[in-house]
């Protein structure tokens, strides 16, 4: 808040004659760019409509002194009776944050930038221009920087409301023109194919998608995963491992190999694998689940003397008929 310092010239315009008594009020609330005589007092008499100086910047306030107020009185020939010291205050709005991205994007627009309506502005905390309640200003973005780059700009925004001195604030931020891009839509295992039913296409800002995501769902195409992914993330090309050459409880070829021999076998895989990938496989002969590499589609390498990840089926099944009922 700041004391009001009226021009001195005014004070002295108007010789005191007869002086009329008047009452300084205790608040005033403008609503006019002006501050009249009749504004500050009660009973101001005929020159209650001269104008004394400007009022205060929408949403501000200021405060006259006793002393001026006496002397304002003097000079429009009146006797300050009582009263003061007034405070003036005027009411106004800030121009809100959608106004001014509105004003924003036009400007951006004009430069060049390629900003569609889904396009994001990150705006560096700013203090908003004060208009006069009621008013519709024109908003105008000068001394517009940007790079295209990096997407970052900075601005001043200027309001103009008639009558009043334009109301500036300083802009500064980020354009991201968010990315369509495929997210997964439930936890995937390592080794799940992946498919269009899979993923969901959201929007999300640049910095948050991978440089190798996948934006096309097409190109997943059942490739499988190298690892498990948490659900509503981006994938990666790394994280894919190429289409499955083994295809879970399909048949597959055992070959395992030794010195000068190759010994087949069926089997049935029970997982999906790509070429080099680890896989259980079920011996169809022996029952016995064993770890196995992709070599081919339909074909798994085991190595000899690999021992079985489980026992054979038809033995646990033994195993729980031999058990003693309790």
């Amino acid at each position: 808040m700041r004391r009001l310092l009226l021009p001195v010239a005014l004070l002295a315009a108007i010789p005191a004659d007869a002086a009329a008594e008047a009452i300084a009020r205790a608040r005033v609330v403008m609503d006019a760019p002006q501050v009249r005589l009749a504004d500050l007092f009660d009973n101001p008499g005929p020159n209650g409509g001269r104008i004394l100086g400007p009022s205060p910047a929408p949403g501000q306030r200021y405060v006259v002194p006793v002393a001026q107020l006496a002397a304002i009185a003097r000079a429009n020939g009146l006797t300050l009776a009582g009263g003061g010291p007034t405070l003036v205050e005027r009411p106004g709005r800030p121009i809100a944050r959608e106004e001014a991205e509105a004003a924003l994007r036009q400007a951006l627009a004009a430069a060049g930038a390629a900003i569609g309506a889904e396009a994001r502005l990150e705006l560096q905390p700013f203090t908003p221009p004060t208009v006069p309640l009621g008013a519709t200003p024109q908003l105008v973005v000068e001394d517009l920087a940007w790079d295209q780059a990096s997407g970052r700009f900075a601005a001043t925004l200027t309001a103009i409301a008639a009558g009043e001195q334009p109301a500036r604030a300083r802009l500064a931020g980020r354009l991201n023109d968010l990315v369509a891009v495929p997210v997964t839509v439930r936890r995937l295992p390592a080794g799940t194919p992946v498919t269009a039913s899979d993923v969901r296409i959201v929007r999300l800002a640049p910095d948050r998608v991978p440089a190798d995501a996948v934006l096309d769902p097409a190109e997943l195409g059942g490739q499988v995963l190298r690892r498990a992914l948490p659900p509503g993330v981006p994938i990666g090309q790394a994280e894919l491992g190429g289409r499955p050459l083994v295809v879970k409880d399909q048949p597959v070829v055992m070959a395992i190999e030794i010195p000068g021999l190759v010994v087949t076998a069926q089997g049935r895989a029970l997982e999906h694998g790509a070429r080099g990938d680890t896989v259980q496989v079920l011996n169809i002969a022996s029952r016995a689940v064993v770890e196995a590499t992709v070599v081919g589609p339909g074909r798994v390498r085991v190595t000899p003397g690999s021992l079985p990840v489980s026992p054979p089926a038809d033995r646990r099944l033994a195993n729980r008929r031999a058990e003693p009922t309790r």
